[in-house]
């Protein structure tokens, strides 16, 4: 025995083809977009109107991380790892002079935790800090 009710049965494949014809006919005819093709304009307008399209520049409640040493107002910057514990200071001055008043905090950060590392096991997946940016 089924557990299908007694009045549900499979229509015949001539109702079928109706019902899909029925369908086919009622649907809206939509082309998708070629690889080539532009975007429609609503798609950037949802772009431009999001919150974080602001020209690249960052939001003044932006991680500091995301900035560059010449818009941090802090002079002394601090990065702590995530993994041992170990925190990194450096003046601004001195960041500036060595790695440049474009450097990002976070590259900056980076490199200032890759480079004093203790913990290497040799395998790239393994090795180096967590950079925790403080300012």
């Amino acid at each position: 025995m089924s557990d299908r009710p007694a009045s549900w049965r499979m229509p015949p494949p001539k109702q079928m083809e109706k019902i899909a014809r029925e369908v086919s006919r009622k649907a809206p005819p939509v082309r998708g977009l070629a690889p080539d093709d532009d975007l429609p304009s609503e798609y950037w307008q949802s772009l431009l109107a999001d919150a974080g399209a602001n020209c690249g520049q960052p939001s003044p409640n932006a991680s500091g991380r995301l900035l560059r040493l010449s818009q941090i107002p802090q002079h002394l910057l601090r990065v702590g790892c995530r993994r041992c514990g170990r925190t990194v200071e450096i003046q601004k001055a001195d960041a500036v002079r060595l790695y440049g008043p474009d450097a990002t905090w976070r590259d900056v950060g980076q490199r200032l935790l890759d480079n004093t590392c203790s913990l290497r096991t040799g395998r790239h997946e393994e090795d180096g800090c967590w950079p925790a940016y403080n300012g």
